[in-house]
């Protein structure tokens, strides 16, 4: 995991418009050619050669060489990309450390204007197993070839909105912009669920309910939901990661719903001995709305 704030900083405008060539390229080939990111940056193909060499080494771009010499953007770098427009745009002008790592995702912490503190949430959209996250989600079925850069720059996109139309009426993290695959947040304050042993469990099982009904009022159903989806405060919950939320008019909405609710009654069954039907639990949240 490379350090962003110190990684950022070090690199040079035209480092940085290396990456986009390459982004560039890596819309119609997989391994963009030194001599179209020569002619995309204006810069000879000496000097791309140059800082091809320090990108590589930094861990924000990959080389291939077989009947011609070709990059790749990794993750990192186009976390870097994504950085660098959101300074830009100053929505962010500081970066910190690590907060956490997902199974599909990195967040860092990171400072806005006023001092806010900020979560800036990079997707990985399943770059190792891509066939198999591809079959797995709604938003890239249909679509013939997706590469993961775009695919994680769509599960951002989906997210985002998702929590633009739901927030404030549902406890989820704030939206505060969204470029590429990385989304800038507010930053959700307690643990997660599955990290704690709660001292009332039954208010925040309802509570956890609560917020599930109200999402579904709004259109929407989590979609991939479980205790190390739910942040837990003294205050209440927050629920987290909706990049395979679902409208509730989908095909697969009840099928979701009804795998999000058992989910988190099994937890709450299993850890806290508290019992409860899924089928009137779900029934509960689709008549509330």
């Amino acid at each position: 995991m490379i350090d962003h704030a110190v990684v950022f900083k070090s690199l040079v405008p035209d480092e940085l418009k290396i990456l986009r060539a390459i982004e560039n390229g890596m819309k119609s080939h997989e391994w963009v050619a030194v001599e179209d990111i020569a002619a995309y940056t204006g810069l000879s193909e000496k000097e791309v050669e140059y800082r091809l060499s320090n990108l590589t080494n930094l861990d924000l771009a990959e080389r291939f060489s077989g009947h011609y010499v070709g990059y790749q953007l990794k993750y990192n770098g186009y976390d870097i990309l994504a950085i660098s427009a959101f300074v830009r745009r100053d929505t962010i002008h500081s970066l910190g450390g690590l907060i956490g790592v997902g199974k599909e995702s990195v967040v860092i912490a990171a400072m806005g204007n006023g001092d806010v503190h900020l979560a800036v949430k990079f997707h990985r959209e399943g770059r190792l197993a891509f066939k198999q996250v591809k079959r797995k989600r709604e938003h890239l079925l249909g679509l013939p070839k997706v590469s993961w850069l775009y695919a994680s720059a769509l599960a951002a996109k989906r997210e985002f909105k998702a929590l633009k139309d739901l927030y404030p009426a549902v406890s989820v993290p704030q939206p505060i912009d969204c470029n590429r695959h990385a989304i800038v947040m507010g930053v959700v304050e307690g643990h997660e669920l599955s990290r704690v042993k709660l001292m009332e469990p039954e208010w925040y099982l309802d509570s956890i309910i609560g917020q599930l009904a109200q999402a579904y009022r709004m259109g929407y159903v989590h979609g991939d939901f479980s205790e190390y989806n739910v942040v837990v405060s003294e205050s209440g919950v927050t629920i987290i990661d909706w990049p395979q939320a679902v409208a509730t008019s989908s095909k697969a909405a009840d099928e979701l719903l009804a795998r999000d609710v058992n989910n988190i009654l099994t937890y709450f069954s299993r850890k806290y001995r508290i019992k409860r039907n899924p089928k009137e639990v779900m029934e509960k949240i689709k008549s509330e709305a």
